[in-house]
């Protein structure tokens, strides 16, 4: 996990410093990190990854493409919510 870490680490600051020199900024808000694993092992699951020498926030999952993935790649928000949205959509053409 460390060294998955310091890898994510290394390659940002060379991303970083590649956007500087092409005048491109990237936002730390907006990045969001998420570790996909099936394992069950205890270990730590907290990612310390840096943006622009800032901490970028990790979440258990996000919104891709119209997509919601979760850390274990169960696709259970997205089940979730694909009800909701079809209804909606539904409701909308019938008026």
């Amino acid at each position: 996990m460390r060294e998955a870490e310091n890898i994510a680490n290394i390659e940002l600051s060379k991303i970083s410093l590649w956007a500087k020199d092409n005048k491109f900024r990237f936002n730390e808000q907006k990045s969001q990190p998420m570790l996909l694993t099936r394992s069950k092992r205890k270990e730590r699951k907290e990612l310390e990854i840096y943006l622009n020498n800032k901490p970028i926030m990790q979440v258990n999952s996000l919104k891709y493409v119209g997509i919601i993935f979760d850390s274990k790649l169960t696709f259970r928000d997205h089940i979730i919510t694909m009800p909701d949205k079809c209804s909606k959509l539904i409701f909308a053409l019938s008026k």
